[in-house]
Order: structure tokens, then sequence, then C-alpha cells
């Protein structure tokens, strides 16, 4: 692909960083192709706008905040004298930009329903491949660094670590969104301490306490935000549809679907048939797609998909009851007959609508430490350095339980 010049001053205003500047034409070009603004219609945080109206911001928004935060951090290990080529500059701001160009409609919905054992991290790497051929092989040094191929590891720990940009940018802006002020990490002042340190990022010492803040505001946040009850549901509530329209489509029933939402439902996608055909596919799948065939689909014949398609529309969620243990086989066999009777389905149907799976979160993982610098260069795990006791506490996994099933009218 050919660059075209621009007499335009390439400025965006975000909301939370104020006026972005775009480093120059390449990255301009990249966010310019039509892969890029195919993120517009992807929602950063799926259905949490069910829990948190104002969480409408998309992976277009969190993808410039990104490329922002690179240019700053670059700028603050340029300052402490660890040297960064122009060319190392440009392939790790466009690393980052590109780190989640992979995600498919409502973000994670579709890796667990309607496309298979493929992960949105390699499908990334399949955009990142194309576009380099379209732009002359000027992504190279890109994807080497996204890949973690490249030799100066640090750069890959920008993009991806404990520490890196893309969690800088997502909590501040996830909580910018949703209001929830337990999020609303310093990302300047953690980028004000980054340092490098036998080829490793660092933190300075000075900035130990926003590294806490910013490790108890993660923990927050997913107990708060991402994995909320009605969030929750909601995103099962949408694997279920997606699951019960790519079981109906396989079995030949006539469904509404946009020209790429069909193609995913009449085929069988996986890590090995995700070709360049199914790509180029997959690049014109957005939200808009699986909505509209939502709202369609509450009027479909199945029982399931439109009762499911209804529910969703009318935000009639799924009640979830969270807890430590496992639920009893008899407590959930009874919702189970319950619910079968009441909505007269089969015991096949009644999977989509009584269901229980489990939820973790790990705040901090010890076997990928964030490193913090003293004064005289001695390098320590946060959760030794840190004064905090609860830091150690953060390390552990910790793992729910829960049980989906219907609430109110029909």
């Amino acid at each position: 692909m050919k660059q075209t010049t621009s007499s335009k001053l390439n400025i965006l205003n975000d909301p939370i960083y104020g006026f972005i500047s775009i480093p120059n034409l390449l990255i301009f070009s990249i966010i310019e192709h039509p892969y890029f603004q195919r993120l517009r219609r992807i929602t950063q945080m799926g259905f949490s706008n069910l829990v948190y109206p104002g969480a409408n911001h998309t992976r277009f928004h969190h993808g410039i905040g990104c490329l922002y935060l690179m240019q700053k951090a670059i700028d603050v290990l340029r300052m402490k004298n660890i040297s960064i080529s122009d060319e190392e500059s440009e392939a790790v701001s466009i690393a980052i930009l590109l780190h989640d160009i992979g995600h498919g409609a409502f973000s994670h919905a579709l890796e667990h329903s309607i496309v298979h054992g493929i992960s949105h991290e390699e499908i990334s790497l399949k955009f990142m491949k194309k576009l380099n051929e379209e732009f002359d092989g000027k992504l190279h040094l890109a994807i080497q660094i996204f890949e973690g191929k490249y030799h100066r590891k640090f750069l890959y720990q920008l993009i991806s670590s404990q520490l890196d940009i893309d969690r800088l940018d997502y909590l501040k802006r996830d909580s910018f969104y949703t209001g929830v002020a337990e999020g609303n990490i310093s990302s300047d002042r953690l980028i004000a301490m980054m340092n490098v340190k036998n080829d490793e990022l660092v933190i300075e010492q000075k900035g130990i306490y926003s590294v806490e803040k910013f490790l108890i505001a993660r923990r927050l946040m997913y107990w708060q935000v991402y994995l909320h009850k009605a969030g929750l549901s909601a995103e099962n509530m949408l694997v279920n549809i997606l699951k019960r329209a790519k079981y109906l489509a396989e079995n030949e029933s006539h469904l509404f679907a946009s020209t790429p939402l069909k193609y995913f439902l009449h085929h069988h996608i996986d890590q090995h048939s995700f070709d360049e055909k199914t790509l180029e596919i997959f690049s014109k799948l957005d939200d808009y797609d699986v909505l509209s065939a939502i709202k369609e689909w509450a009027n479909h014949e199945d029982k399931v998909l439109s009762l499911l398609s209804k529910m969703m529309i009318n935000r009639n969620l799924l009640k979830i009851e969270i807890q430590d243990e496992d639920f009893v086989a008899s407590y959930r066999f009874k919702k189970i007959e319950k619910y079968k009777r009441k909505l007269n389905l089969s015991d096949e149907e009644i999977q989509y609508f009584v269901f229980q799976n489990t939820i973790s979160n790990q705040a901090y993982n010890s076997e990928k430490p964030i490193k913090i610098m003293d004064k005289k260069g001695n390098l320590k795990d946060i959760a030794e350095a840190s004064d905090q006791l609860n830091l150690q506490a953060l390390t552990k996994p910790v793992v729910k339980h829960f049980l989906c099933y219907p609430k109110g009218k029909f």
C-alpha cells in the first residue's frame, strides 16, 4: 500500500490525555487503514454498559491511548540515557497500537462461541503480518518486538508484562468511562518511574507506592467491573446466543445474519482453518453485525435463540450466584428441573439457561515479577520490596464458582 501525504495536523483529542499527536505518516496510515478503523466498532468492555452506562468506549480509543503512553515512556527512557533508536521507537509504537487489533465483536465472546482454539493475540499477529505486506515490510521490526523475538527484552515488556502500557491505559480508561474511581491509577507517575536495568524494564524505588496502588486498583477493577455479576451474566448469555445460532446454522436452519457473521456461523473456524480469506472476512465483522442479528433473532422460531435474544435486548439478564465453593449438585439439579418445566425446554435446551462455571483473578503473578530498583541499582520483586503485607496475598489466584439461571417473567 502506498502511503498518502496529508497536509493536516494529525492530532486527536482524547478525554483522558488531551491532545494526542500522531508521530509520523506510517503510523497515521496504519490508523487510517480499514483494519484499524474497524476497532471503532468493537466495544472495549463488551456488555459492561449494561452495568455502567458510560462504558461505551471502543478498542480504537484504547489503541490510540496506548500509542500516546508509549510515546511518553520512550521519552522518559531516553531522558535516562536508555538508547532507543528511531526505528525501535516507531516499531514499539506500532506494536502497541496494533496489540488488540485481533479482538472480535464484543471482545472475548467470539473466542468462546463461533471461533475456536485461536486467541485474539494470534489474530492480531495475522493482521500485523498482512499489514506488513501492504506497507512493504515496514512492520517487520514491530512484529519481532510483538512476538518477543527482538533481542532487547524491555521493549517487549512495554507491550506485554505485568506493568505494561496496555494495562496502564485500560485501567485508567475503563475507570474513567465506568466512573469507578478505584481504578484511577497514576499512569504518568508510573511511566516517569520507569527505567531499564540488565535489559529489563524496572521501576525506580520512588515509584513503589504507585506500583502498589496499581496492583490494588487492578484487583478492585476485576472484582468490581470486569467480573461484575451482571456483566458476567450478559457475557455468558451472549456466548450462549452465538453458540445456539451456530448450532442452528450447522443444522440448516434459516438465520438472519450479515455476510461476515453468516460465514462464521456456517463454517468451523479454528487455528488451522483461520486462513487469509477468513482474516479478510473477520476484518469486516464487528459489534454491529452481532447486535443487529440478536435483534432479529428475538423473533426466530427457535425458542432458545428467541428467548435468549429477547432477554439480552431487554436487559432481562440471568440471575447469577457467586460463591467460594462449588455448588452442590442437588441445588443445580433443582434449578434445572424448575426452569425446564417453567420454560417447557428439553434437557439439551435448558443448558443454555442454567449453567455453572468458574472465574479467577490473580492481581499479581510473582513468576513474572515487577522489579523495583533501589538507589544502588539492586533489583527486588515488588512483593518483597513493599511494606504492604497484602501484596503477598495478591499473588495467590482467587477462584470463585458461579451459577446462572433465569429470573423474572418471560
